[in-house]
């Protein structure tokens, strides 16, 4: 019985060792920070008022479920803020995404439609226009031929008209011949010389002239039947002279209507192909408008993917420098709560009057 006694005290010897030792460490270790000095100072006040040790109790265990509410509030803030974080990355690549789409297929749709489709209008305008100018050079030289042309008939006319005269001449010479003298015959003779030459350039009428020249070369004119064939081969000449002219007339006609013909032609095809460049342009012009329009929008949607590119990396940073507030805080609140935590037990399991801090 005395031994069971006795190994009893030791024991409560051993145990009160081993709590004054747990005691001073605890008691150093709160010492290490400023907090635990304060808590420290704070039950040190409190033993030297001899205020009751259960206020003292109650008071760090009010601290300390105070920073288990604030150490829980920082923890739902924070979540709350990385679901916040979370949903606005999201939605800031899903911009992105959506911008970089639209530049793409705006892009696409101009390099692969409205450029292509552009350039082929520029070139048809250019096509039409080359054939507007070959046109008007068909115009400018068909008038030019045309003047030409009209003034060889006019020259024709002239020198057929001067034959006729000449045939004219001729014949009233030849009609004063009854007993002509050699002057007179001469005179006939150089009438129907110079009637060849009106008519030099007139191949179908120059066998029928010479004929004359050989008939009239060999005669007297002292023969009225021979003067009467002249006569009438004189006669026929004319009317074979005029009947060139008329020819020719009719021909000029002829001519001048098939060339005013042309000339409207070509006015024509001029005026269709101005229509043609008009129905190319209204089609350029809509196609250029849309190429200015789908342009700004591929711009402003670059511009977009910019800007949300520049919104993810604020948010991010914005994040990280939150994330680590959020961190400090929480060790800090982590740091304090143990410290409180150690400071209740000391109160609870300790002698405050040896408390010095």
């Amino acid at each position: 019985m005395k031994t069971l006694f006795l190994i009893s005290l030791i024991a409560i010897a051993l145990t009160a060792r081993v709590q004054e030792r747990s005691l001073q460490k605890m008691t150093t270790d709160l010492k290490k920070s400023t907090y635990g000095s304060a808590l420290l100072h704070l039950v040190e006040l409190h033993s030297m008022a001899g205020g009751p040790v259960q206020e003292l109790i109650d008071a760090i265990e009010e601290l300390i479920n105070d920073l288990e509410d604030e150490l829980e509030e920082l923890e739902f803030n924070f979540q709350q803020r990385t679901n916040e974080h979370n949903s606005l990355v999201i939605g800031f690549q899903q911009d992105i995404q959506d911008a970089v789409i639209d530049v793409n297929n705006t892009q696409d749709t101009l390099d692969n439609l409205l450029f292509p489709r552009r350039e082929q209008l520029q070139v048809r305008i250019e096509q039409i226009q080359e054939n507007q100018e070959a046109n008007r050079k068909n115009y400018d030289e068909a008038i030019l031929i045309r003047e030409q042309e009209h003034e060889d008939f006019e020259l024709q006319v002239a020198e057929l008209n001067d034959a006729t005269a000449a045939v004219d001449d001729a014949l009233a010479l030849l009609s004063s011949l009854t007993n002509p003298s050699l002057l007179q015959i001469k005179r006939f003779q150089n009438s129907l010389k110079n009637i060849e030459q009106k008519i030099k350039s007139r191949s179908k009428m120059a066998p029928m002239i010479k004929a004359l020249i050989t008939l009239a070369s060999n005669q007297n004119f002292s023969d009225q039947g021979i003067i009467g064939q002249i006569v009438d081969a004189l006669n026929e000449f004319r009317n074979a002279i005029v009947d060139s002219i008329n020819a020719q007339t009719a021909a000029e006609a002829d001519a001048q209507s098939e060339h005013e013909e042309y000339l409207e032609q070509l006015d024509a095809e001029y005026a269709e192909f101005q229509r043609q460049i008009n129905r190319v342009n209204v089609d350029l012009t809509a196609t250029n408008e849309k190429i200015d329009q789908l342009s700004e929008f591929r711009d402003q949607r670059e511009a977009d993917r910019k800007q949300y590119i520049a919104e993810l990396e604020l948010e991010n940073n914005t994040y990280a420098e939150e994330t680590d507030i959020y961190n400090n805080l929480k060790n800090e609140f982590t740091r304090e709560l143990g410290i409180s935590e150690q400071a209740l037990s000391v109160v609870q399991s300790a002698d405050l009057s040896n408390i010095q801090v």
